[in-house]
């Protein structure tokens, strides 16, 4: 499975926006963002951002939420064509929509994992069920009414318990109980239940030209 080497603190001190790729690290003083705010390089020393063109600008945010997801540029290219090929809403509603119904996404929204790639090493190792089933695919879509569960070794691990003690809200259309490790799909996302740090109407601009 690909997968970014780079490190992910250098991308929000790029795009001068915290995109929480390191969980609850980027909460605290010990954020770099917070420590070295500068555009990482040699020639960002000097505290000063370049202008950007307007080409500039869409592709940012285009690169911004596919580091916010976590997926690499075929995959999200494949999200976005999906999304324009359906007329019912509008693309950059949808291509959020696809993103969000991602299972690694889901078992972060459900407060069990710190970070994005925390939830995919959960479901790489074979610790979550969809409707009884083990999946082990993060980029698994998950639909309404579809059940899912965790094995009972999860609550033993540290990180998940870190995770769990945040007592974080889960979103309106999943539910979660804490104490059976269970959760459900109750619909599809939509755009006003989802708070991202980029514009998807310029990525919908960007991917138009």
């Amino acid at each position: 499975m690909a997968r970014f080497i780079q490190p992910s603190c250098k991308r929000c001190r790029r795009y001068g926006e915290k995109l929480f790729l390191k969980g609850d690290k980027c909460n605290t003083k010990k954020c770099p963002f917070e420590i070295r705010p500068r555009v990482p390089g040699m020639h960002g020393q000097s505290g000063r951002r370049k202008k950007i063109t307007d080409y500039g600008i869409h592709l940012h945010e285009k690169q911004k939420a596919k580091f916010y997801y976590g997926v690499m540029e075929s995959q999200f290219k494949g999200y976005y064509n999906e999304a324009a090929r359906q007329r019912l809403i509008p693309t950059g509603d949808r291509l959020i929509q696809l993103l969000e119904s991602r299972l690694d996404n889901v078992v972060f929204r459900l407060g069990l994992a710190t970070s994005r790639a925390h939830a995919r090493q959960i479901i790489l190792h074979r610790k979550v069920k969809v409707n009884n089933h083990f999946c082990n695919i993060p980029s698994y879509s998950v639909r309404p009414g579809e059940k899912i569960s965790f094995v009972s070794s999860v609550k033993d691990n540290v990180f998940v318990k870190e995770a769990l003690s945040r007592n974080a809200s889960v979103s309106e259309w999943i539910t979660f109980n804490a104490e059976n490790m269970e959760a459900e799909v109750l619909s599809l996302p939509q755009k006003e239940q989802v708070q991202v740090p980029f514009n998807e109407q310029f990525i919908v601009e960007f991917y138009s030209k």
